[in-house]
């Protein structure tokens, strides 16, 4: 699995029965050449040792939110930032809940919420807590969040029931994370053009027409293109919205400014136009500041 050469993985061990099976992760991504950081949650401790965990990873583990050694070597925002992507192994229901109502009570849901990479979750529990209303409704939260999902599996649980609730093998998550660093990889060749938001046509130096809009939208694809692997450019007319600094973005004001740097960046190989362009422009617009008190006919000629 050549895609995960050298690649830096954070493995967030919870706790669950299925963490046990952390150790092969750690085995399998040693031997394809990924470098590993680990956090073990309190509760992975009582299945699974720091110092087996540190004897395969051949690295530090990392466990306590306030602990000075580690904040002085890698804080949580450090940490977060460090990895390529982060695993969640096996993602309990606990931990599932606190992610999707934004608690950051311990070091590994404070560096999930802190972290701006792409984050896997391998959830693992009895098929009932599975099937639990509360659950399918985190999950949605989740995947609106841009979480990946990996399983569970349907299968026979410790517990000795049967059924969906089973964590994925990690042979087979080690080969989705491959796959998914080959597109990720694959796509970079690729690039998309995306326009947002309004445009401004102005009257007089301080008035304009527009047509209402946020740019949300065009900002959203722009960051799911990125987040793709895409080199991608946003032409946006004026907003609020910020963006990842990895986007080129290119600020206009008005309709021909957009028309023209949109074709200053042609040919992409995707493009997605969801700017909210004016339909119109006043036919002459004045030099200075039309005066409150004085009457005035506006004409608009209709953009091609």
């Amino acid at each position: 699995m050549k895609n995960l050469e050298n690649k830096k993985i954070l493995l967030i061990i919870c706790g669950g029965i299925a963490a046990y099976k952390s150790l092969e992760t750690i085995r399998i991504l040693k031997k394809n050449g990924c470098k590993i950081k680990t956090i073990l949650t309190k509760n992975a401790k009582e299945f699974v040792t720091p110092l087996s965990v540190t004897s395969l990873s051949q690295g530090k583990v990392y466990d306590e939110l306030f602990n000075a050694e580690n904040e002085n070597e890698m804080d949580h925002i450090s940490l977060s930032r460090w990895a390529d992507l982060v695993l969640v192994q096996p993602a309990t229901a606990n931990t599932i809940a606190k992610l999707a109502n934004g608690s950051s009570e311990d070091l590994a849901s404070t560096v999930i919420l802190a972290s701006n990479k792409p984050i896997f979750l391998a959830p693992a529990m009895n098929v009932r807590m599975w099937e639990h209303p509360s659950i399918k409704e985190n999950l949605k939260i989740l995947k609106s969040y841009s979480y990946k999902i990996i399983g569970p599996e349907i299968g026979e649980m410790a517990c000795g029931e049967y059924g969906e609730g089973k964590m994925t093998e990690p042979e087979d998550i080690i080969k989705i994370l491959n796959d998914y660093l080959f597109n990720l990889n694959n796509n970079k060749k690729y690039r998309a053009l995306v326009t947002a938001g309004p445009t401004h046509e102005y009257i007089d130096p301080v008035r304009f027409i527009t047509n209402k809009s946020s740019g949300k939208q065009g900002y959203e694809i722009a960051k799911s293109f990125l987040r793709n692997g895409f080199q991608t450019t946003l032409i946006s007319g004026p907003t609020n919205l910020k963006i990842d600094e990895e986007i080129n973005l290119i600020k206009v004001e008005t309709a021909e400014e957009m028309f023209k740097e949109t074709q200053k960046n042609l040919p992409v190989d995707v493009a997605v136009f969801s700017a909210a362009v004016s339909d119109f422009k006043v036919t002459e617009k004045k030099n200075i500041k039309i005066k409150k008190k004085e009457e005035f006919t506006l004409k608009f000629e209709k953009k091609c």
